[in-house]
């Protein structure tokens, strides 16, 4: 549809189209709302950009929505199967998701919205909707160490496989789940892999099953590491770390900055959505509908926790499409 063209309105328009916004969508249509979700990349386009072979950390049941029962084999399932079955789920109930879609302004106000948007090749097209849920994740968005050499070509903000990595120095930023996952895939792909992280230890906080693997390969020192470090510069050919014997400059060909991500604080701000600066940059909204300060604007998913984003996962964001939807509900029976 190009820029200016008329559309039907729906009553729902659903910003993200991962588990959380795919659960917004099926509340509302369950509640009698007509739904669409819009999304920059594919459907669980986070979820597709995980490590390849990626376990979860939890079980089928805690990722289900829709009450549509996840089966599987395995007591903590993999990627490949959650992706197979939020695809069945968005089949099941039909749901219109305009993929590959890039929300560039949103116009209009509660009632009456106006969402435009650029595709792949970016062509103009616009929706509209009479309510709005943000549900736009935080995976797209990774924090940036800020130093020289960042932006060379062999510095990677996401894992996905070790394959290409084999027999070459790989540097690997981070000391958390992520950081630890990838250490120990590249090592037992036969990667040469120094790991650096700016605690004293691993975190306790990494995963029962993982703590002890990641703990032994560095003290048989099959992965090498650097503790109370961090990098300072990164060049074509090496790195430099700043460490508690001085500064360290070893061979490197390919760096895994694994540091974490951030929500798009300043699409949601553009939307006149208000981040509590005292409360961790959390969205201004009810807790008990989250509807934000701009009426009509819901938040959902992760963003409803600001910066804290270890904070909400699928496992509790799933919930927050009913909150949502007995909000409309109740305002459709008071009109």
């Amino acid at each position: 549809m190009s820029e200016g063209a008329a559309s039907e309105i729906v009553d729902l328009l659903v910003i993200g189209a991962g588990p959380t916004g795919m659960a917004c969508a099926i509340e509302a249509q369950r509640a009698g709302f007509t739904t669409m979700l819009v999304d920059k990349g594919c459907l669980c386009n986070s979820l597709f950009h995980y490590p390849a072979h990626m376990t979860f950390f939890t079980t089928p049941e805690l990722l289900e929505i829709g009450d549509m029962p996840f089966s599987s084999p395995n007591q903590k399932p993999n990627r490949s199967e959650a992706l197979e079955y939020y695809r069945k789920v968005a089949e099941f109930y039909r749901l219109d998701v305009r993929q590959y879609e890039n929300v560039e302004q949103v116009d209009g106000a509660d009632g009456n919205f106006t969402v435009r948007t650029t595709d792949r090749f970016g062509r103009a097209v616009q929706h509209r909707a009479r309510k709005l849920v943000i549900a736009t994740g935080y995976y797209d968005l990774p924090n940036y160490l800020g130093i020289p050499g960042e932006d060379l070509s062999k510095v990677k903000h996401y894992y996905h496989e070790p394959h290409p990595y084999y027999g070459l120095d790989v540097l690997v930023i981070g000391g958390k789940n992520s950081a630890a996952i990838a250490a120990l895939d590249l090592w037992r792909h036969g990667a040469k892999v120094t790991l650096v992280h700016r605690g004293k230890e691993i975190p306790k906080s990494v995963k029962y099953w993982i703590l002890p693997d990641i703990n032994n390969r560095i003290k048989n020192h099959e992965v090498e590491a650097y503790f109370d470090s961090v990098v300072t510069n990164i060049t074509e050919d090496d790195v430099t770390l700043a460490t508690r014997r001085g500064k360290v400059t070893i061979a490197n060909q390919f760096v895994f900055a694994l540091t974490g991500y951030h929500p798009d604080f300043e699409f949601i701000e553009r939307l006149g959505v208000k981040l509590d600066k005292a409360n961790d940059r959390c969205p201004v909204c009810n807790p008990g509908t989250l509807e934000s300060n701009v009426p009509g604007i819901y938040a959902a998913g992760v963003i409803v926790a600001g910066e804290r984003t270890s904070e909400i996962f699928i496992e509790n964001g799933r919930f927050h499409g009913k909150l949502i939807a007995e909000d409309l509900r109740r305002k459709r029976v008071a009109a």
